[in-house]
């Protein structure tokens, strides 16, 4: 959970749109390796960012527990660099949303000039590609709550969106786990 290349939600709107904020910062690793001499922010973390904004917009409504995937890049037409001090918008919207999947339309602008233009697909996998969820509920709630998500999230009628139940539930348990497992290993001689 820690490949999350989006700082946090300014916006969310379920089912309709989701903003993001990135901010570019010299210290972080693909700054640097990407083209030696000439950093910027890759063209290709700026799609993954979009992403993750686009793929848990299309997930929420169904509490996350979808299997959503980014199953293609339709469109990518990158206007300008990403520099470091940059700080990255980026605005989902959604297009098209059936029972299989959802098309994202994304926008991403730096200091109010457009950056980026991309379209993504996301798919919704079935029980063929396995049981259980992508991340364990209760590590992507402590994500979503760092992101702020549930700090803007509302419906379309503007009321408040919370965290699902059952992720709040396995975060209980887990803490519940952890206590337990703490409390043992104190019991046990040296």
């Amino acid at each position: 959970m820690r490949w999350f290349w989006i700082d946090r939600f300014i916006e969310f709107v379920r089912d309709t749109r989701a903003t993001t904020i990135k901010n570019v910062s010299f210290g972080e690793e693909p700054i640097d390796d990407y083209l030696p001499g000439h950093p910027h922010y890759p063209h290709s973390l700026i799609i993954e960012g979009m992403a993750q904004t686009g793929g848990l917009l299309v997930s929420e409504a169904e509490g996350f527990q979808r299997k959503t995937v980014l199953a293609k890049v339709s469109k990518a037409i990158f206007h300008d660099l990403v520099v470091p001090g940059d700080q990255i918008l980026l605005t989902a919207i959604v297009q098209d949303k059936k029972p299989t999947g959802a098309i994202v339309e994304g926008k991403v602008t730096v200091n109010g000039q457009i950056q980026a233009e991309l379209e993504l697909s996301f798919a919704f996998l079935d029980d063929r590609f396995g049981g259980g969820a992508l991340f364990p509920p209760e590590d992507l709630l402590r994500t979503l709550r760092i992101l702020k998500l549930f700090d803007v999230a509302v419906d379309q009628n503007g009321n408040r969106i919370h965290a699902p139940e059952h992720m709040i539930e396995a975060e209980r348990l887990a803490a519940r786990e952890f206590v337990r497992s703490r409390a043992v290993s104190q019991l046990k001689p040296n």
